[in-house]
Protein backbone atom coordinates (compact mmCIF):
# COMPACT_ATOMS: atom_id res chain seq x y z
CA UNK A 1 0.00 0.00 0.00
CA UNK A 2 1.64 2.99 -1.12
CA UNK A 3 0.57 6.48 1.31
CA UNK A 4 1.56 10.26 0.08
CA UNK A 5 0.17 11.77 3.74
CA UNK A 6 -0.32 10.43 6.95
CA UNK A 7 -2.14 12.84 9.48
CA UNK A 8 -2.55 12.65 13.75
CA UNK A 9 -4.61 14.44 15.75
CA UNK A 10 -4.29 14.42 19.72
CA UNK A 11 -6.42 15.86 22.23
CA UNK A 12 -7.10 16.49 25.65
CA UNK A 13 -9.51 18.07 28.31
CA UNK A 14 -8.32 19.19 31.21
CA UNK A 15 -10.45 20.06 34.13
CA UNK A 16 -9.75 23.61 36.01
CA UNK A 17 -12.82 23.21 38.34
CA UNK A 18 -15.32 25.39 39.35
CA UNK A 19 -16.90 23.90 36.29
CA UNK A 20 -14.59 25.09 33.86
CA UNK A 21 -12.37 22.92 31.59
CA UNK A 22 -9.41 23.55 29.15
CA UNK A 23 -9.47 21.46 25.92
CA UNK A 24 -6.36 21.96 23.49
CA UNK A 25 -6.20 19.81 20.54
CA UNK A 26 -3.11 19.72 17.69
CA UNK A 27 -3.13 17.98 14.10
CA UNK A 28 0.14 17.54 12.31
CA UNK A 29 0.80 15.93 8.81
CA UNK A 30 3.65 14.85 6.91
CA UNK A 31 4.16 13.63 3.71
CA UNK A 32 5.63 9.80 3.55
CA UNK A 33 7.93 8.78 0.33
CA UNK A 34 7.72 5.41 -1.26
CA UNK A 35 10.16 3.75 1.08
CA UNK A 36 10.06 5.97 4.14
CA UNK A 37 8.68 4.23 7.55
CA UNK A 38 4.98 5.52 7.99
CA UNK A 39 4.73 3.67 11.49
CA UNK A 40 7.49 5.48 12.41
CA UNK A 41 6.46 8.56 11.15
CA UNK A 42 3.10 8.39 12.82
CA UNK A 43 4.23 7.92 15.71
CA UNK A 44 6.87 10.58 15.73
CA UNK A 45 3.97 12.97 14.53
CA UNK A 46 1.81 11.48 17.72
CA UNK A 47 4.41 12.29 20.51
CA UNK A 48 4.99 15.54 18.53
CA UNK A 49 1.30 16.31 18.88
CA UNK A 50 1.02 15.52 22.66
CA UNK A 51 4.15 17.67 23.49
CA UNK A 52 2.78 20.19 22.01
CA UNK A 53 -0.50 20.26 23.36
CA UNK A 54 0.79 19.55 27.28
CA UNK A 55 3.67 22.99 26.40
CA UNK A 56 0.61 25.05 25.79
CA UNK A 57 -1.64 23.73 28.62
CA UNK A 58 1.23 23.93 31.34
CA UNK A 59 0.65 28.04 32.04
CA UNK A 60 -2.98 27.32 32.57
CA UNK A 61 -2.24 24.72 34.57
CA UNK A 62 0.15 25.76 37.02
CA UNK A 63 -2.25 28.61 37.89
CA UNK A 64 -5.40 26.13 38.33
CA UNK A 65 -5.40 25.37 41.98
CA UNK A 66 -7.85 22.53 40.87
CA UNK A 67 -5.23 20.84 39.15
CA UNK A 68 -2.03 22.09 41.66
CA UNK A 69 -4.18 20.13 44.49
CA UNK A 70 -4.75 17.47 42.36
CA UNK A 71 -1.26 16.66 41.86
CA UNK A 72 -0.46 17.11 44.79
CA UNK A 73 -2.63 14.66 46.09
CA UNK A 74 -2.26 12.03 43.89
CA UNK A 75 1.77 11.93 44.52
CA UNK A 76 1.65 12.45 48.13
CA UNK A 77 4.22 14.97 48.04
CA UNK A 78 4.53 18.57 49.11
CA UNK A 79 7.02 21.06 47.09
CA UNK A 80 6.92 21.88 43.46
CA UNK A 81 4.67 20.14 40.82
CA UNK A 82 6.42 19.08 37.82
CA UNK A 83 5.31 18.86 33.85
CA UNK A 84 5.25 15.01 34.27
CA UNK A 85 2.39 15.14 37.35
CA UNK A 86 -0.11 16.11 34.25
Amino acid sequence: MKFTTVSVSYSRKFNLGDYESLELGCSLWAQVEDGEDADGITKFLYQQAKTSVKQAAMPVLKASEFQINKAKSSKKVSGDINESDW
